[in-house]
């Protein structure tokens, strides 16, 4: 299966790319904002079937690059993302509006090109959104992240009702903390009290005690997007280490 994936230059991104590279078969077109994160492509060891696409995935002209890259287009990945901050008094509401709109606008632009190239070749295919846990517990000051998640869910069941009956299955996969370059940077930059606070409350959190790791994520990606996944279609399924179903104790410690 020739698959797209956006933002898979690092984290998530790039350890589902890697999955699908570990296929015996298969294009995966990379389309990242950033060249610079694509530095490891040219060393790896399938590097003849992984194909960049440089440019902004909420660019119509950018995500038809990529469907052309890809050739008979199986499977779409909408991983890119930011990660904006910010109380919504503080800021004018058309900030507030763009804020949310950087992140989905690229699943957007993602899902549309995909289905019109599913469409086109009459052979269907998968689409596989991240979303976040926030999308239904948003983090106090991240408000547009969260809206923005549970838009992409919402886009997710409304499409797979849409376009099942052409074949084309749209899941999302709501991830809970993962742990990232990003991640990382974060708790190196924090005092010793306050990772050990972090990696407590993550214990808390998550009930199998620790942050996910982005190859579990690039599992069920690849899942979703193949046949062994043939009837699942409109799911939204956590990958979050059972903080979906936790309730949080008040007593515990």
């Amino acid at each position: 299966m020739n698959t797209v994936v956006t933002g898979g230059g690092r984290g998530v991104g790039r350890a589902i790319v890697e999955r699908l590279l570990a296929e015996p078969a298969g294009r995966v077109v990379v389309v990242e904002f950033d060249e610079a994160t694509l530095d490891w492509a040219g060393d790896h060891v399938a590097r003849s079937r992984l194909v960049p696409v440089i440019g902004d995935a909420s660019d119509e002209r950018v995500a038809d690059r990529a469907v052309e890259a890809a050739g008979p287009l199986g499977g779409w990945v909408n991983n890119a993302a930011t990660f904006p901050s910010g109380w919504l008094p503080d800021m004018p509401a058309r900030e507030a509006s763009a804020l949310i709109a950087g992140n989905v606008d690229p699943v957007i632009t993602g899902c549309t090109a995909a289905i019109r190239a599913f469409l086109a070749a009459g052979a269907g295919g998968s689409i596989v959104n991240v979303s976040s846990h926030q999308a239904q517990r948003p983090v106090r000051g991240a408000f547009a992240y969260a809206t923005a998640k549970a838009a992409i869910e919402g886009l997710t069941r409304a499409l797979a009702v849409d376009h099942g009956p052409q074949g084309v299955r749209v899941n999302a996969l709501a991830l809970g903390s993962i742990a990232t370059d990003r991640s990382d940077a974060h708790l190196a930059a924090l005092e010793p009290a306050a990772q050990q606070t972090f990696e407590d409350e993550i214990r808390l959190l998550q009930p199998l005690g620790r942050m996910g790791r982005p190859a579990e994520v690039a599992e069920a990606a690849a899942f979703l997007l193949s046949d062994r996944a043939s009837f699942i279609n409109g799911a939204v399924i956590p990958i979050d280490g059972g903080r979906s179903a936790a309730g949080r104790d008040p007593e515990e410690l």
